[in-house]
């Protein structure tokens, strides 16, 4: 009987945030509802530009939680955007989960938001966060 597999998920990344994955400073993503998103304790595969000529392997990490998240964007009201994710905080509030993202700040995150959905204020889906990246 030979021997197993281990599942692996892969997740796919833009050029800016290859450094902060490799540097550490980024071990999280946040994700739309698919199929099967990791579970913790699966490898992740990490990649730039997957389903590309150019695609690369940044690392692999072990995936150790799944959260589900909501982000609240509001252009007209600052106090009424916010992160909602049930049992974790993050120091440095908004700025600091931006950071923590790979982003220069909560300015930086929303303006690549915007850049990349435009028009969608409420974002409702899954924080994956891994540990230490190995190749």
């Amino acid at each position: 009987m030979g021997g197993w597999s281990v599942l692996m998920v892969a997740y796919s990344f833009k050029q800016r945030f290859v450094a902060p994955i490799q540097a550490g400073t980024k071990r999280q993503t946040i994700r739309a509802d698919r199929k099967r998103h990791a579970r913790p304790g699966e490898q992740l595969q990490l990649y730039r530009g997957m389903r590309t000529k150019q695609c690369e392997l940044i690392g692999r990490a072990e995936c150790i939680d799944v959260v589900k998240i909501t982000i609240l964007f509001d252009d007209a009201d600052a106090e009424a955007e916010g992160i909602i994710l049930p049992g974790f905080g993050f120091p440095g509030g908004l700025e600091g989960f931006a950071i923590a993202d790979g982003f220069a700040s909560w300015g930086d995150l929303k303006k690549f938001w915007r850049d990349n959905h435009p028009g969608v204020d409420e974002f409702q889906g899954n924080l994956i966060m891994w540990g230490e990246l190995h190749a």
